[in-house]
């Protein structure tokens, strides 16, 4: 039997009346407001107090560089590497010239010297791989607080050391805390609310207590990241029996998707949590989980799709990818790094930067649904829907897919060079022919 003393009892009913209180609070402002999909609006409240005070933090760094005559931002550049516009043809003709004196018209022929265009062409691509850096966070021309990734940064006054450090301590003491109790809330009624309704009699109310389920715990994450989310053109939501296409989507993409929709999903199989949290959903709704090695698994994907588009009275699938309608995010990097680089970090790291930056402040934009034209193969399809997505995001339309990040260069790249060259040699010779 244990004996509490008068101070060690007054610290155990303090810090009971604490936690009852953080409960009480979390279950008004934020469970209840989930459960219902309504908001208090103290989250746009918030984003706009943080603006105040990045917008401060930045004038008093840049009036201090300036006294002290530091750059503060990198310079601007396009590239490491200069690069003028000019054909593979003209570029051969140029190294001819300069190094034999056999001109590219007058010898369709191979000459060692055209060796030294692919060779610099490789060391170019070395030098100033467009790839990497497409994947690499664009200096803020503003300080969030988050981190010191500005260019030269130089201690510039105490003030805004103090206020670093006071962030530090409000996102890792409080805001950490609070969103790690929020996401295990809402991950463990996800994983309970369907195995249970997985228990229950196919039929309507089978599908509005999943839809439910699905969308009040949807809800409660996004809370959990303290995101403010912006929805455009709701009117191009996709109606039953149909595809929104979400590719290379990270767990955040699912959750502010998922949160504005009742979907059924299509996507890879995971271990661990992950994989957990989708043995658990697949009981009270019909998605669709695969293995991307298994071929079998791909056509019976493919399969059940076609089969789901014809029924409409079936759930909007969200494909992983796929291919009909698709959602833009735009994250706005003032408030975190909402990019998931995979091949540099781990799913627990990226969700652990997530929870402990200010807020995730996205806006999404469902597209028009697009459909594949009669004279359009699977090619000319992808990329056009590419291109579609580049205009809404404001993102540069390029001809090769984010896969480049982790594998090798795929051949029909090489192969691509080899033709060019090679049509470059055999059109001049028989142009001669014909003459």
């Amino acid at each position: 039997m244990f004996l509490l003393l008068p101070f060690d009892s007054l610290i155990v009913n303090l810090l009971g009346i604490s936690l009852t209180v953080l409960f009480t609070l979390l279950l008004v402002f934020i469970i209840v407001p989930a459960i219902f999909g309504v908001s208090f609006g103290i989250r746009k409240l918030y984003m706009k107090t943080l603006l105040k005070i990045f917008a401060w933090a930045t004038l008093r760094m840049e009036r201090g560089a300036k006294e002290k005559n530091h750059q503060l931002y990198k310079p601007y550049t396009n590239g490491i590497i200069a690069k003028d516009p000019t054909s593979l043809e003209e570029e051969i003709k140029e190294i001819r010239r300069s190094g034999s004196s056999k001109a590219l018209d007058n010898t369709p022929e191979f000459e060692l010297s055209d060796i030294f265009y692919f060779c610099r062409k490789g060391m170019e691509t070395i030098m100033d791989d467009e790839v990497t850096k497409r994947f690499s966070a664009e200096e803020l021309e503003s300080w969030n607080l988050l981190s010191r990734t500005n260019y030269n940064f130089q201690y510039i006054s105490l003030r805004l050391t103090v206020l670093w450090g006071l962030g530090v301590l409000i996102r890792y003491c409080f805001l950490l805390p609070l969103r790690i109790a929020l996401a295990f809330t809402g991950i463990s009624l996800l994983v309970v609310g369907t195995t249970v309704v997985g228990y229950l009699p196919n039929g309507r109310f089978k599908e509005f207590l999943s839809k439910h389920v699905h969308l009040m715990c949807y809800r409660i994450c996004v809370r959990a990241l303290t995101a403010i989310i912006t929805y455009h053109d709701r009117e191009n939501r996709p109606r039953n029996g149909g595809i929104c296409v979400a590719n290379h989507t990270s767990p955040i993409d699912v959750i502010i998707l998922a949160s504005d929709g009742y979907y059924a999903m299509v996507g890879q199989v995971h271990g661990g949590l992950m994989g957990v949290i989708q043995r658990a959903m697949v009981k009270a709704c019909p998605h669709v989980w695969f293995e991307r090695s298994e071929v079998k698994d791909r056509h019976l994907v493919a399969k059940r799709l076609t089969e789901h588009v014809r029924d409409k009275s079936k759930l909007v699938t969200v494909a992983l990818p796929g291919n009909q309608l698709c959602p833009v995010f735009q994250y706005d990097p003032q408030f975190g790094d909402a990019f998931w680089n995979s091949s540099k970090y781990g799913m627990v790291t990226y969700l652990l930067r997530m929870m402990t930056s200010w807020a995730v402040v996205c806006s999404v934009w469902y597209l028009p649904p697009v459909t594949r034209e009669a004279d359009e193969d699977a090619v000319q399809f992808a990329n056009r829907v590419k291109s579609a997505i580049a205009r809404q995001g404001g993102l540069v339309d390029l001809l090769w897919d984010g896969g480049l990040k982790r594998e090798k260069v795929k051949d029909t790249f090489k192969e691509e060079q080899q033709k060019l060259y090679s049509k470059m040699i055999v059109g001049n010779h028989e142009d001669r022919s014909r003459s």
